[in-house]
């Protein structure tokens, strides 16, 4: 299999709202847009990140077409600390301050109009020996 492209499709009740989040606050540009969808993209990405309104007759299989439930969409970063910061000063929501894992994993988690996670995540020396 030759895979050319990449995306993550996201049913959201209002695209423009999570659309506008993540040119705000993750630098994602609309790579193409039409009435109920956008395709938004980033040069570190290596996805396009898709918004579908809820309940387009066009989304296949119709039983699929709700928001998506326990879905994170997860970007590592050089220093989640200072993009904690930026998104903060933004005015991001903030879901999960800054921890640390036990495994070396830093994250911070914000949440958008639409109640889309977001994750950054850096990784670290892990604190506990079993998993050095």
């Amino acid at each position: 299999m030759q895979i050319t492209q990449s995306a993550i499709s996201l049913n959201v009740a209002d695209v423009e709202a999570s659309s506008s989040w993540v040119q705000r606050h993750l630098g994602f540009e609309v790579a193409m847009a039409a009435e109920g969808f956008v395709s938004l993209s980033h040069p570190d990405a290596g996805f396009n990140l898709i918004y579908l309104a809820t309940g387009l007759p066009t989304f296949k299989p119709a039983s699929a077409a709700g928001p998506a439930d326990g879905l994170l969409v997860v970007f590592t970063v050089e220093d989640v600390d200072i993009e904690y910061e930026k998104l903060v000063g933004g005015g991001a929501t903030v879901v999960t301050p800054i921890e640390t894992e036990p495994w070396g994993e830093r994250y911070a988690q914000f949440t958008d109009p639409n109640g889309v996670i977001y994750q950054l995540v850096s990784w670290v020396e892990p604190t506990d020996p079993q998993y050095a």
